[in-house]
């Protein structure tokens, strides 16, 4: 892009009159602030005092490193002062009450992906903005429809800012030395049909029939029903492997699985698969469970966790295809009936 376009001046001339405009400014701002500070920090790791030690476990059992806690202070910090009812972090149990009054609501994920860290992989901060219901804690129990923007920030040789903002996505690279995030794509658009997607296969043992049934299909190349040589791409990193769609296209797969704590999936729905959503359907994308479409997801408790299908509409919609087509208590089966079902066609 020819001309500099700041963050700031992105949001100050965006069009569209929507309610709670500049909360929802001031809210991505200050997120914006904490991610430069944090960026640094991340970048220093051992220099800044990061150790990359376990400092215990949140409340959902998930084991935090100092990096975590860190992290949350910072966005914390800079969401107290800005228009926010309420926050839910993922290294906190219930959601803090900051000013009841306040429009809007921030459901975050401070540091996605810490563990990351010592083999110098992405990682990033994921944060879902919704306006403030009747009560501030009851607005994060309704379906992601109620985002009115949301994104995620990857730490990684860029500082690189996604941000979904009044119905389209767009991209900002930190300029270092001025410390601030400059546009650098807007309206993207995801790829409908890239063949390409990223799995955690040595879990295939533990996944569903229908996954084990897409995947499959894919292997099989230019022989198979997709008619096209796949390639395979898995980062384990939720922000890098996102960011990778939105450039590239391709098709993201974190499915239940037989394992214990994977039956119900493993990505948080309010601060993972929510905010994921809506960047994905925003560029034109697609996210679902598998059968049903998240953004229409509401979530039960503050932690819930979801199975996570997304990416470009052509893969979502074949692995959605073949979940519709096996009864959920066949998921488990390796019956021929359901692992060579014409996903394709």
């Amino acid at each position: 892009m020819d001309e500099r376009v700041t963050l700031r001046s992105h949001l100050d001339r965006a069009g569209v009159k929507t309610p709670n405009r500049l909360a929802i400014a001031a809210v991505i701002e200050g997120i914006a602030a904490a991610s430069i500070d944090l960026a640094d920090v991340i970048a220093d790791g051992p220099l800044a005092g990061i150790t990359g030690r376990l400092s215990g476990v949140n409340s959902d059992g998930d084991a935090q490193k100092d990096i975590d806690l860190v992290a949350d202070r910072m966005m914390r910090r800079a969401l107290l002062v800005t228009p926010v009812a309420a926050i839910l972090s993922e290294e906190a149990e219930l959601p803090e009450i900051l000013d009841v009054a306040a429009p809007l609501c921030v459901a975050i994920d401070p540091l996605d992906g810490s563990a990351n860290l010592e083999n110098n992989i992405s990682v990033g901060t994921i944060f879902s903005i919704r306006p403030r219901g009747n009560d501030a804690v009851s607005t994060f129990f309704e379906p992601g429809t109620a985002q009115c923007a949301a994104g995620f920030v990857v730490y990684g040789p860029q500082t690189t800012l996604v941000l979904a903002h009044n119905g389209r996505v767009d991209i900002f690279i930190l300029d270092r030395r001025a410390r601030e995030f400059l546009l650098v794509a807007q309206g993207v658009r995801i790829a409908p049909n890239t063949p390409e997607f990223a799995i955690n296969a040595s879990n295939r043992r533990h996944w569903h029939g229908p996954v084990r049934t897409y995947i499959d299909e894919c292997l099989a190349g230019i022989g198979g029903d997709g008619g096209a040589d796949f390639n395979m791409r898995w980062i384990g990193s939720l922000v890098a492997e996102s960011l990778r769609i939105l450039v590239r296209g391709g098709v993201f797969l974190y499915p239940a699985d037989a394992r214990p704590g994977y039956r119900e999936g493993r990505l948080r729905l309010l601060y993972e698969a929510h905010p994921m959503a809506l960047v994905m359907e925003w560029a034109g994308g697609s996210a679902t469970t598998g059968r049903r479409r998240i953004l229409e997801l509401s979530a039960r408790t503050p932690h819930q966790r979801v199975p996570l299908i997304m990416g470009s509409m052509r893969g979502v919609r074949d692995v959605a295809a073949i979940h519709e087509g096996i009864e959920p208590m066949f998921d488990n089966s390796d019956a021929p009936l359901f692992a060579r079902r014409g996903l394709f066609r």
